[in-house]
């Protein structure tokens, strides 16, 4: 078991050459090849930063991902075109940005989801490669992908958002398989969320999907123990 008592939680900054390969990569002037010796060069500074402070555990810095969650929809098909405001919708603020507001876009899953790649054993494999301390791989939340149930657009392939997140739980029970046997040991479910339902707002929009706060909890709650059921080998941890 991981003792562990300090690690990043998964995120680190995208260095700006990274953010400039990501935006060439976009306009088609750089190939992948090329995009992912960037990435490369981005989590071998991650990991030496994170070890150079003495951490027992670290991560790739997220470095491949546009947002900590967006791989499943990378990996994934099914779900209804999308930009970055699907990870970032909502209002917040910092001692930058001051208020900034973005706006929910129109989100649905439409077709049965199809698990086309793994989200996350490429990173697992470089990682494991390239870090001394032990490496940490970040797994959404199922109930994070509440977002993209649409009670209009999704209904004809999930009828139910208990149908849908049946499926979510599914692909993410493979993905734990598959990372356990690539090596593992540790591996965190990214669930912020939660927190945000102490927002009067937020609160009404996930009660506008389909289950009351309480239900939302206790059915939330229930499908992240079926991800993590059935692999004592591995050290879970949970992000709020």
């Amino acid at each position: 078991m991981i003792t562990a008592r300090a690690d990043v939680i998964g995120s680190l900054l995208r260095p700006r050459e990274l953010l400039q390969a990501r935006e060439a990569r976009a306009a088609g002037r750089l190939s992948q090849v090329e995009l992912e010796r960037v990435e490369d060069r981005a989590v071998d500074e991650a990991v030496a930063f994170q070890e150079g402070l003495g951490l027992e555990v670290v991560t790739d810095g997220e470095m491949r991902r546009s947002s900590f969650q967006s791989q499943m929809t990378d990996a994934v098909s099914g779900f209804a075109e999308h930009g970055l405001d699907a990870f970032l919708w909502g209002k917040w603020r910092s001692t930058e940005l001051e208020d900034w507001n973005v706006e929910r876009p129109e989100l649905a899953v439409v077709s049965k989801l199809e698990r086309r790649r793994s989200l996350s054993g490429d990173e697992l494999v470089y990682l494991s490669a390239h870090a001394k301390a032990t490496p940490k791989i970040t797994l959404p939340s199922p109930t994070l992908f509440i977002n993209f149930w649409s009670p209009e657009r999704s209904r004809d392939v999930y009828p139910t958002l208990d149908d849908y997140l049946s499926d979510v739980v599914a692909l993410l029970r493979e993905e734990v398989a598959e990372l356990s046997r690539l090596g593992a040991t540790y591996i965190q479910l990214d669930a912020p969320h939660y927190t945000s339902l102490l927002n009067a707002t937020n609160r009404e929009f996930y009660e506008r999907q389909g289950w009351t706060i309480e239900g939302w909890l206790d059915r939330g709650i229930e499908l992240e123990n079926a991800v993590m059921e059935g692999h004592p080998e591995l050290t879970f941890g949970f992000h709020l």
